[in-house]
Parts: C-alpha cells; structure tokens; sequence
C-alpha cells in the first residue's frame, strides 16, 4: 500500500494538471491542418446597403370629398370615375339579397336611360361573377355593375353601415349627398337642385 500511494497521488496530480491546461485553451477553435481561418468581410464605410426588395409604396390617402373610383365591371370592361366628370353621377350600393335595393333598381335604370346622370351599381356582396351574371340577365339593370371585394371596399367611400347606400357625385367631382336607405328620383333631383348645379345632357 505504501508503494501505491505515491503512484496514485502522482495519476491525480496529472489528471489535474490536464484538466487546468484544457480549461485554459477557454473557446479558442484551432482550424484544421491545411486550411486557413477566414476573416469576416467588413463592409466599405461608404458601400451601399442592399436592397433584397423595393418597398412597397404607400397608398394615396382616401378623399371622401372628391372620390375616385376604378374598377373592373361585371361585363369585363373597366370603369373610372374620373372619365364622367363634367356629369352628375350616382353610385348605389347594393346586393342581389337586399330587398330595398331590389325595389329601387328600376328606377336608377329609368334615370339612367334618360341620360342626364350616370349611375353605376357597386354590389357589396360575396357573389360569383357567374352568378351575378345570372341575376343581372334576369333584372337587366339599364347601368353597368361591379362586384365589390368586402373586406377592401373602395377606400374613397364610407364603408356601407347598411344597404342600400346611395352616394351622388357632382360634375366637379365632389360628393354632394350620401343617402343611407332606398333612394328615389326625387331625391336624387332634390340632391341636384340644392347643389346649385344642372345635369349636363
């Protein structure tokens, strides 16, 4: 026992010294025999900064005073506002499930076959354009008619809070009445009349 003591104190003593020296060496990494420890590019100071994609520009802020309108319709043509300024127009909101907005459309055809104000039908609705051609061969409206994407109405809008929803646009472009509810001829000429200005025909 006495000769193995010295022995076993001296593999202690060792391991010790060997487990110091690896603690020592901390997180240094030593590459591989043959290959060269490469050094992060830095960047010029005056070096641009890359753009991995153009950022999206900002849509123009919403003007509820003068709208504008651009949209495809349900024949395939497109419609802009902004073509029929100069006219007095009417832009009804509607759905084919909605009574009241049943009841008045022929009488926005009858106003828009006289010609002297344009009407244009936004249906504000979940409706396949297959089916929306369906229900329009049936009632035939005499103006032409969108479909809407309700969760993004037209941003120059109020949102409708119910249906129908009737805004009139004067020939200067600005809106001159919004009516929430069924609308008549008659108040869209009393719309016209208050705004002081004729419909060109």
């Amino acid at each position: 026992m006495e000769l193995k003591m010295p022995r076993m104190i001296r593999r202690i003593a060792a391991v010790a010294m060997f487990a110091t020296a690896l603690a020592g060496c901390g997180d240094r990494v030593t590459p591989p025999a043959g290959t060269a420890s490469q050094p992060q590019a830095s960047k010029p100071a005056n070096a641009p900064t890359p753009q991995t994609a153009s950022a999206p520009s900002k849509p123009a802020p919403a003007d509820r005073q003068h709208p504008h309108l651009q949209l495809a319709l349900v024949d395939g043509k497109r419609y802009d506002l902004a073509q029929h300024r100069g006219r007095w127009v009417v832009v009804n909101f509607w759905a084919t499930w909605c009574g009241p907005c049943l009841k008045e459309m022929p009488e926005l055809s009858a106003l828009a076959s006289k010609g002297t104000v344009d009407v244009i039908g936004l249906a504000y609705e979940d409706i396949e354009a297959k089916d929306m051609q369906a229900f329009l061969a049936t009632h035939k409206p005499a103006y032409p008619i969108a479909i809407l994407d309700t969760f993004n109405p037209p941003a120059d809008f109020d949102t409708p809070r119910g249906l129908p929803m009737t805004v009139i646009v004067a020939p200067d472009g600005s809106v001159a009445k919004t009516v929430l509810g069924p609308v008549t001829t008659a108040v869209i000429e009393q719309a016209i009349s208050q705004h002081g200005t004729k419909a060109s025909g």
